[in-house]
């Protein structure tokens, strides 16, 4: 089984961004922690990221038949992206939207999802770890439906 993570803009910063907000743990540091524990769970997971939504979207297009389950931290495209929204619609794939921060603490702006809606689920505000509770999420939505 494999899982498809997909990081939006500005995640390739982690570690540096805003510390105070996102941490101090890097994307790269995520992705070995995620690895790890699904290496552990027996899962394959590809894990990437795009600071262009195009290529985000492509992403998910390209998933269906290949990946189990999306699991998507669309950074800032989370609260404007009407193509992502679309993408995971139309593919039907399962999807869990994830955030470092509780985005619903913080600017107003950031309380609104544009893909909440087409997500099976939605994990925010445990930094790194809502990394591992999204791949538990994803999981458990795929042994759900066999």
């Amino acid at each position: 089984m494999k899982l498809l993570f997909l990081n939006g803009p500005n995640l390739n910063l982690l570690g540096k961004r805003e510390p105070g907000i996102y941490g101090k743990t890097t994307l790269a540091q995520i992705e070995v922690m995620v690895q790890k524990r699904a290496a552990e769970l027996g899962v394959a997971v590809d894990f990437r990221q795009s600071n262009s939504e195009g290529e985000l979207v492509t992403w998910i297009q390209q998933a269906v038949g290949e990946f189990a389950a999306v699991v998507i931290n669309a950074g800032a495209y989370t609260h404007t992206s009407i193509a992502l929204r679309d993408a995971i619609s139309a593919t039907g794939i399962p999807t869990v939207e994830i955030h470092l921060s509780n985005i619903h603490a913080r600017e107003e702006f950031r309380h609104h999802s544009m893909i909440a809606a087409v997500c099976r689920g939605q994990i925010c505000g445990f930094g790194p770890h809502s990394y591992l509770l999204g791949l538990d999420g994803a999981l458990s939505l795929i042994k759900t439906a066999i």
